[in-house]
């Protein structure tokens, strides 16, 4: 069994090939059974932290298995609130194949699966970004949506401003990035918006919207935690990754909970976009919202393509 460090994932995946592996994945048959969420007492901390068990296989093919932990707390340790481990298993005899970073994995494929809704859903000349959030999936979540769109101006918002000011200087060379003290001062003049926060209340309102946006939502991954306000979400047309972001995040299952939007609001999710059945953005004016909570088949997909790469 060979392990694949975080150094060989962030070498071998691209973001081209792995989005394009993402999108045949969503339309192929890989079986995907409920992830098991558990939240579990830190009183260390707190706060409650998160086990997950991520499952996925293709018959006789492959099959793998994500173990994550999520402790919101870890960034005043200066430690990834996400951690873990990925096993790759041969599905036809069983046999254990490889042995991955969790982390780099979840980061690049999660990343991947923004950029692949982003394809069908942000306007097409598309030219600038606001980051809001400074954790591990900020660069890439930048690097991935720029693969799909010309992204050429890039803000940053988050809490530590000092996270911020790292990630501008190690992205200066690609864009022309900026952190940013306020979000409000910058969303109404951006075309994308992706978030990826631990935050419990909402960071985006419906107040700054401009006609033609795209926003991409990675954080709140509790029912009880969001990123958009309520008046966010009732202007604009929602899609979702799987349709477990109705019941595991709060800035789609609040608004249900409370009538602020039905089932029928939701426009659709990855397989259907993948597929072919739903076409994604109608028109310049629209404004698209993407949701993710992630996803076992990304995950088995993101793992077959770093060990077809080494």
């Amino acid at each position: 069994m060979n392990y694949i460090d975080a150094k060989t994932i962030n070498e071998v995946l691209d973001y081209p090939s792995l989005i394009e592996a993402l999108r045949q994945a969503f339309i192929s048959d890989i079986k995907v059974p409920p992830r098991h969420h558990h939240d579990f007492k830190n009183p260390k901390e707190g706060i409650d932290s998160t086990l997950l068990l991520m499952p996925a296989w293709e018959e006789s093919e492959a099959l793998g298995v994500k173990i994550v932990t999520v402790s919101p707390n870890n960034a005043k340790y200066d430690l990834p609130s996400i951690q873990g481990l990925y096993l790759l298993f041969d599905a036809q005899k069983g046999g254990i194949e490889a042995l991955m970073d969790g982390k780099a994995l979840t980061a690049k494929r999660t990343a991947a699966a923004s950029a692949l809704a982003s394809s069908y859903l942000s306007r097409k000349n598309s030219s600038s970004m606001l980051m809001v959030g400074t954790g591990a999936l900020s660069i890439e979540l930048i690097k991935a949506h720029s693969c799909v769109r010309n992204i050429k101006d890039v803000y940053i918002w988050g809490r530590n401003k000092n996270k911020a000011l790292k990630i501008v200087e190690s992205l200066k060379n690609d864009f022309n990035i900026k952190a940013v003290s306020s979000i409000e001062d910058v969303i109404s003049k951006v075309d994308i918006i992706s978030c990826a926060t631990l935050s419990a209340t909402p960071l985006l309102f419906g107040k700054d919207l401009k006609a033609g946006q795209h926003f991409d939502l990675v954080g709140a991954y509790k029912p009880n935690m969001r990123e958009a306000n309520d008046d966010l979400i009732k202007k604009v047309d929602i899609f979702i990754d799987t349709q477990m972001a109705t019941k595991e995040t709060g800035d789609i299952k609040i608004p249900l909970d409370k009538g602020i939007i039905s089932l029928e609001d939701i426009q659709a999710d990855l397989f259907d976009l993948c597929r072919g059945l739903h076409k994604g953005r109608q028109n310049s004016e629209q404004i698209t919202l993407f949701k993710s909570v992630g996803h076992g088949l990304e995950d088995l997909a993101a793992a077959k393509l770093v060990k077809a790469k080494i």
